[in-house]
């Protein structure tokens, strides 16, 4: 027996998400300040059901050093969290709030 599927219904059950200009503009003017200080070398951006991330790398080869991630909330309201491999540095109800983590200064420890 033959199961049709709806593709409308299914895209609806799935919530894509996905940065927005806005978000794009603040991620990129990040991205291009510390590609000039020669931080930073190349970037991913991946969308999935519930998560787009925005990932940041030294090398194009290597594991990404920070991924910013939009994570789909209740009612329209986006959860945004930035992480250095599994460890959450960030995260916010904002995009600004959440790339604050980027705006400290190392510190010297004196011993």
């Amino acid at each position: 027996m033959t199961m049709l599927y709806q593709l409308a219904e299914a895209r609806a059950r799935r919530k894509v998400v996905t940065f927005d200009r806005r978000e794009l503009m603040d991620l990129l003017n990040l991205y291009s300040r510390r590609v000039a200080s020669g931080e930073w070398r190349d970037y991913a951006i991946d969308f999935k059901p519930g998560i787009a991330l925005f990932s940041i790398f030294r090398h194009s080869c290597e594991q990404p050093l920070f991924a910013i991630a939009k994570v789909a909330g209740h009612q329209r309201h986006d959860r945004y969290q930035v992480f250095t491999g599994p460890r959450r540095l960030s995260q916010g109800e904002t995009l600004a709030d959440a790339l604050r983590v980027f705006d400290r200064k190392p510190r010297l420890l004196q011993t």
